[in-house]
Parts: structure tokens; C-alpha cells; sequence
């Protein structure tokens, strides 16, 4: 099993609408970077565990936990012409985007801030504390994920 930070805004589509979702959960789809899709397509696997972070927003931080319940497929929204993650270039025989579907699984009590996550020693080496990391989808190590874990509870 890996450990995950994925990305979203809110406003877009937040842990309470993943919540809402319930057992079928939703696919975490729309990622346009490569380097974020080829994280999603080759390295999250089933069973993985996300820390949900909302971006963009007057408080970034981690909100809760995810678990990825189905390994990464074809993003469908390539291939919908009025969705604003079209891709022209993108045909059933060939897709260029991927994404998994994810679960919720928690909600935390209160939201870990970026700006707290950025004062914590032994998250130093977290991609996401790093200037310049803008990345939607990073990988999180165990022991990242313990700390994060034991500061949440």
C-alpha cells in the first residue's frame, strides 16, 4: 500500500461531495499534467490511501482521507467535447488521461493548514511544503503519512 496527497478546490468538488458519493465513490478525473497522470496511471494502485487536500481556497490543507477502490482507467472527460477537460488529441484507441476512483473514508475534525504543514520539522522533505510543488497528485512516504495521522488525532 502507498500513501497519497491528492488536490482539489472546494468550490470544484470538495470531501463533502466525495462524502455524498458514498460506497461507489467517484473517479478523480480532470488531471491535466503529465507528471500527475503518470503518477495516477502507473503507480496508484488499489487499496492506496489519499490525504484530501483543498487548494485554492482560504485555507489550504488536508481535510480528510480517501482510499483508491479501483485502479486508474481512461478519464472519460477527454473524450466529452462539451466538458472543459476535452482533449482533441485524445481517441478511445489511444486516451491520454487516467484516473482512479477514489472513496471516501474520513473527515477530519479541522483542517491541517498548509501554513502548518510548512512549520513541521519532520515534514521538511514533503513535496508539498516545497516552494514551487504545485503538483495535484504527490506521493506522501509512511512516514509522512504516520506523522500526519498522529497530528490529526
Amino acid at each position: 500500500m502507498a500513501y497519497w496527497l491528492f488536490k482539489s478546490e472546494p468550490d470544484t468538488f470538495g470531501i463533502d461531495d466525495l462524502k455524498a458519493r458514498g460506497k461507489q465513490g467517484e473517479p478523480w478525473d480532470g488531471v491535466r499534467n503529465y507528471q500527475a497522470r503518470n503518477m495516477l496511471r502507473d503507480e496508484v494502485k488499489k487499496g492506496d490511501q489519499i490525504f484530501f487536500y483543498h487548494s485554492n481556497t482560504k485555507v489550504p490543507g488536508i481535510v480528510g482521507i480517501a482510499e483508491v477502490i479501483k485502479e486508474a482507467f481512461p478519464d472519460p472527460t477527454q473524450f466529452d467535447p462539451e466538458s472543459k477537460y476535452y482533449d482533441p488529441k485524445a481517441s478511445a484507441d489511444n486516451p491520454r488521461w487516467f484516473c482512479p476512483q477514489v472513496r471516501f473514508k474520513q473527515k477530519f475534525r479541522e483542517t491541517i493548514s498548509l501554513e502548518q504543514l510548512k512549520t513541521l520539522p519532520a515534514l521538511a522533505d514533503m513535496p508539498l511544503v516545497r516552494k514551487g510543488n504545485r503538483l495535484s497528485v504527490m506521493p506522501v512516504t509512511p512516514q509522512q503519512w504516520k506523522f500526519i495521522m498522529g497530528y490529526a488525532n
